[in-house]
């Protein structure tokens, strides 16, 4: 799976890790999370990510 470079910060979204401070489990593909999700370190929306 890819991982997603949030343009703004550079926080980087990896799969294998996910977001588990928001929900996200290990293992969920980015096209998988809910459109409401947020960068945990901007707050900004997942089409300020591209794919790394």
């Amino acid at each position: 799976m890819a991982k997603y470079v949030c343009e703004p910060c550079g926080y980087v979204y990896d799969p294998e890790v996910g977001d588990p401070d928001s929900g996200i489990a290990p293992g969920t593909a980015f096209e998988d999370i809910p459109e409401d999700w947020v960068c945990p370190v901007c707050g900004v929306g997942k089409d300020m990510f591209v794919e790394e």
